[in-house]
């Protein structure tokens, strides 16, 4: 046997890893210290978890190959870099096996900076790595994070703020697409769709790569089932009925409530009903916001209702009206009062107008012992 036969690779990987460098491959020497591997996917709809899961830890493994090993991996899909990281499920069992006793725990390691922290949650980290005696390894640092050091606290510096800029100019960029979105094309945008309508084909998506792909694009259809109760409730407002009455009169009729449910009917459900306006065809975006950086205990995001001038309103009529815009205006004025002693009704002509500024709701007039309040 020849020497040119005994050095001849077998694999096509050792064929690759012939002219590396020496000490490139071979058995990789692993240091003492003991690592927990933190990571991030934004979402499961947009990205591939699993792809981002992957790439994310190889760059933690090349990052502290020598050093130690990883022990431990913590991965979040679907939760924003802006909640903080107590809140995030995955990054709370990551602290909470800090303070485990029964294992001991040399360093955080993460794959990218942007994918892991937000402004100021670095900072806030801090204190609760050092009462643990736990680093922090960042593969823009080139190892672990010296705490205190000015070229590191420059380089976390600098770090955030490119990561709230990232943050910022996607969100600017998204919004904006989606703004004129609906005032061009009055498309729908996702979500589930109103009382009274149902979501039918609309053709390809408008996206050429999306549309080679079978994307296609969805838009509002009156539900046979539903609208007519929508029309009704108009047709009662406008007649000058309470919400509450007009609650009580569909529980008494037992239409299915707008969830599902067997909770019936409320006043806030027909009140919400009664101020949309996507009833009346045209295609309306932006009348909520959630906050992303806070979640109830049922994991929802709480959503605050936005001031009617950030609305995007389409310019034409997208989908089929279940009113007029003539009556959904009229809507809008009507307060059904109650009756005084007299029999007739006390006209107060700020009502609809003024608004809390605390939760936005509109506020109404009422009498305490036959005085206005």
């Amino acid at each position: 046997m020849t020497v040119s036969t005994l050095l001849r690779p077998s694999t096509l990987a050792e064929w690759l890893a012939s002219t590396a460098p020496e000490g490139t491959f071979g058995p990789a020497v692993e240091g003492p210290l003991r690592f927990l591997f933190y990571g991030r996917a934004s979402t499961a709809e947009h990205q591939d978890p699993r792809t981002s899961r992957l790439w994310q830890v190889d760059v933690a493994h090349k990052l502290v190959a020598g050093h130690g090993r990883i022990v431990a991996e913590y991965f979040e899909v679907g939760c924003s870099r802006q909640v903080p990281w107590h809140k995030r499920p995955q990054a709370a069992a990551l602290l909470a096996a800090l303070g485990d006793p029964a294992n001991r725990i040399d360093a955080i390691v993460v794959g990218e900076y942007e994918r892991a922290f937000d402004t100021g949650q670095l900072d806030a980290l801090r204190p609760i790595l050092e009462r643990h005696g736990v680093g922090l390894w960042l593969p823009e640092a080139g190892g672990p994070v010296e705490f205190g050091s000015p070229l590191h606290e420059a380089l976390a510096a600098v770090l955030a703020a490119r990561s709230h800029a990232e943050v910022v100019r996607a969100r600017h960029r998204v919004v904006a697409a989606m703004r004129l979105q609906t005032v061009e094309q009055g498309r729908y945008l996702g979500g589930r769709p109103p009382y009274g309508y149902r979501l039918v084909d609309a053709g390809p998506h408008p996206n050429r790569e999306l549309a080679r792909r079978g994307v296609r694009v969805q838009r509002f259809a009156p539900d046979p089932n539903t609208a007519p109760h929508v029309r009704w409730i108009f047709g009662q407002r406008l007649a000058g009925r309470s919400c509450a009455h007009i609650a009580r009169r569909l529980n008494e009729r037992a239409i299915p409530g707008p969830s599902g449910a067997d909770d019936g009917w409320s006043l806030r459900t027909v009140t919400e009903i009664l101020r949309n306006p996507r009833y009346t065809g045209y295609q309306v975006w932006n009348r909520t916001s959630a906050d992303r950086t806070d979640r109830s205990a049922t994991g929802r995001r709480p959503t605050t209702r936005n001031s009617r001038h950030e609305w995007a309103l389409s310019r034409r009529i997208a989908h089929q009206p279940l009113v007029s815009e003539q009556d959904f205006l009229a809507a809008q004025t009507i307060h059904a009062g109650r009756p005084n002693a007299e029999g007739g009704k006390h006209v107060y002509i700020l009502t609809g107008s003024l608004h809390c500024a605390v939760c936005g709701r509109r506020m109404e007039a009422h009498r305490v012992h036959d005085r206005p309040g």
